[in-house]
């Protein structure tokens, strides 16, 4: 084992690190998915995964590529964690997880790695583990290959609102638009176009009117035990007019259609009309995330 009480893990890991995510199936959707799909050898991953204690007795873990994500940390993991972090320097875009592990490792890593561009202390974790409590909407339905064009904008948009700058970058967007295609070869986006059709939007669209996305949300992590619904996005005309509910509990029934999972997602604790939407679709909270960005 390293100095730093943290070491990397590998596929001998594989089993272990999977019987550690299932501790909270929901929490650690995330690291369960890509361990499950391409096991735990940083090759593969495209990041690491970080351990604390030896094999045979793992206690937590850490992933550390785009974001750095803790799994089931308690204060001496947190410790191991942040000084190879600290090592290493940061790679990372953000820090997430729950709240206690997520807030704990940026106040270790606060002096080395310097001032956030956001704290967001308080994200309500929500689940949906039965029937909706709203009719799910008949017209959200999986993106497909056709849909690119017209979903790609609502993408763009729904991620600018969210963290606060484009994902288009000096590519000209090609690698955004493979990541949004990515999802939709692989039947985790959804969609509602905009067609004129049901009651909530005759009143602001008229006849002829281009297609564009009314409501749209991806599947952002999928494991054998919990899905994570993310990018849920409303047409900002549209907003107010009932149909972020109905339009998760589709999402949720569609991600339930082979196997009885239970359905999470995140929120902004400030966002308080999604929050409610979230509600009145049935979801309930079972704990707190944070994230920091960088």
């Amino acid at each position: 084992m390293l100095r730093t009480g943290a070491r990397v893990l590998g596929d001998g890991d594989r089993e272990e690190l999977l019987a550690l995510c299932a501790r909270d199936a929901v929490t650690n959707v995330f690291v369960a998915g890509r361990v499950e799909t391409h096991g735990a050898d940083a090759r593969r991953l495209g990041g690491e995964l970080w351990g604390f204690g030896p094999p045979g007795d793992l206690q937590a873990a850490c992933w550390s590529g785009a974001n750095l994500v803790p799994v089931e940390a308690g204060e001496p993991a947190l410790d191991a964690f942040a000084a190879r972090a600290r090592a290493q320097g940061r790679r990372c875009s953000s820090i997430v997880g729950p709240a206690d592990a997520a807030l704990g490792l940026w106040h270790r890593l606060r002096p080395s790695w310097g001032r956030a561009r956001e704290v967001r202390q308080r994200q309500p974790l929500l689940v949906l583990d039965g029937p909706a409590a709203v009719e799910p909407d008949p017209l959200v339905r999986r993106s497909v290959e056709e849909d690119l064009d017209v979903l790609l904008p609502a993408c763009v948009a729904m991620f600018t609102e969210e963290v606060g700058y484009s994902p288009v970058g000096g590519d000209g967007g090609r690698a955004y638009r493979s990541r949004v295609a990515e999802l939709v070869r692989t039947r985790r986006s959804f969609l509602r176009l905009d067609a004129g059709e049901g009651p909530a939007l005759r009143p602001v669209l008229a006849p002829g009117t281009a297609r564009r996305v009314a409501f749209k949300a991806e599947l952002g992590a999928v494991s054998s035990g919990a899905v994570q619904v993310q990018g849920v996005f409303v047409d900002p005309q549209l907003r107010g007019r009932g149909l972020a509910a109905p339009g998760t509990a589709a999402v949720a029934r569609l991600a339930r259609e082979r196997s009885e999972v239970a359905v999470s997602l995140y929120v902004n604790d400030f966002n308080t009309a999604a929050v409610a939407a979230y509600r009145r679709a049935g979801f309930r909270a079972v704990g707190t995330l944070a994230t920091v960005l960088f």
